[in-house]
């Protein structure tokens, strides 16, 4: 298979670990990276020995695909720049900061026809991939995914900064549309909400309880999935996942089974499964799901769409916090 060349706007924090990561994959020749921060520029080419460029464009024109990780205020600049040069996308989550941004980049993929795929790695965790064969008609889901204070990313409310992550796996998993939202978050230590809760209602009864802080004591990313028969358990952060499932016995249970007596004679045998997962990177997963999406001209493992869906929600979730009603969903 012949190495995709790819380059990297942006250096910051997550731009060096996406360098890092592509240095040692074999799927990518790394061309070099942008950054309009010059000290940025020159402690990371010293860093990892990668060529800067001293212009998006001359990057582009090097390159066959690029891996914008930018701030979100100028990921639509960067995206559009590269689709209109035929190039293929990776772009960070949130997609976009507007959803006209979103709905201009999917216009500017399709009339490119290019891959692009968007950021949102906790698809690729693998305590999420172990649980996702078990998650079958989800009908509440609760999340909590809480970090410790960084100054880094209090530009934006805490939806945007983590929650995103949660609600785009429940929209990954949740057989229903998006029919009503409610949401309600407060700004401790910053000018936007440091902590948020949100509530998603489903047009097939499936509820979402979603929590996100970035003011806690520790780090936290759990999500309890119930459903007809089981119970699920994911953490994000340790990369397990556990399962509960009940099962009809008939007759007399067996000695060694843990069951529960319903009454009327009708037993449930309690089953315990920790499915094995691979401990694997996720952001180097993601990156390797790109390139082969590019090889074999498939469908980006997560979408623009995905992006666009996720971004959706997350605004409505905003704008329930400013407005402190519940916010109709249409059409998402």
């Amino acid at each position: 298979m012949e190495k995709l060349k790819i380059g990297v706007l942006g250096a910051g924090h997550l731009g060096r670990i996406h360098l890092k990561i592509l240095k040692g994959l074999d799927q990518f020749e790394l061309v070099g990276f942008f950054d309009p921060d010059r000290e940025k520029v020159a402690k990371t080419e010293a860093d990892l020995g990668v060529t800067p460029f001293d212009d998006i464009a001359s990057l582009i024109n090097a390159v066959d695909a690029i891996d914008v990780v930018t701030p979100t205020l100028s990921h639509f600049e960067c995206a559009s720049q590269a689709m209109r040069a035929s190039k293929h996308v990776f772009i960070e989550k949130p997609v976009t900061n507007t959803l006209e941004e979103a709905e201009a980049l999917m216009k500017l993929a399709h009339e490119a026809n290019v891959a692009v795929q968007v950021g949102h790695v906790e698809r690729f965790n693998p305590a999420f991939i172990a649980a996702k064969p078990f998650c079958d008609n989800p009908m509440f889901i609760e999340t909590h995914r809480l970090a410790q204070f960084n100054p880094r990313g209090t530009d934006v409310p805490v939806v945007m900064d983590l929650m995103i992550h949660d609600i785009d796996i429940i929209l990954n998993i949740v057989n229903g549309t998006v029919k009503r939202v409610h949401a309600s978050g407060v700004p401790v230590v910053s000018g936007s909400p440091d902590i948020a809760n949100a509530r998603i209602e489903f047009d097939n009864g499936c509820v979402a309880n979603l929590t996100a802080s970035r003011i806690s004591l520790k780090n936290m990313r759990k999500t309890r999935i119930f459903q007809k028969d089981a119970y699920i358990s994911i953490d994000m952060l340790d990369k397990k996942t556990e399962i509960v499932r009940m099962e009809d016995i008939h007759g007399t249970p067996d000695p060694s089974d843990m069951f529960i007596d319903l009454g009327n004679g009708e037993k449930r045998k309690i089953l315990f499964e920790i499915p094995r997962s691979e401990q694997t990177n996720a952001i180097e997963e993601e990156l390797k799901a790109f390139s082969e999406s590019i090889h074999n001209r498939t469908r980006p493992a997560v979408t623009i769409e995905d992006g666009y869906n996720a971004l959706k929600v997350a605004h409505l979730i905003v704008e329930k916090m400013h407005l402190g009603a519940g916010i109709i969903a249409q059409n998402i």
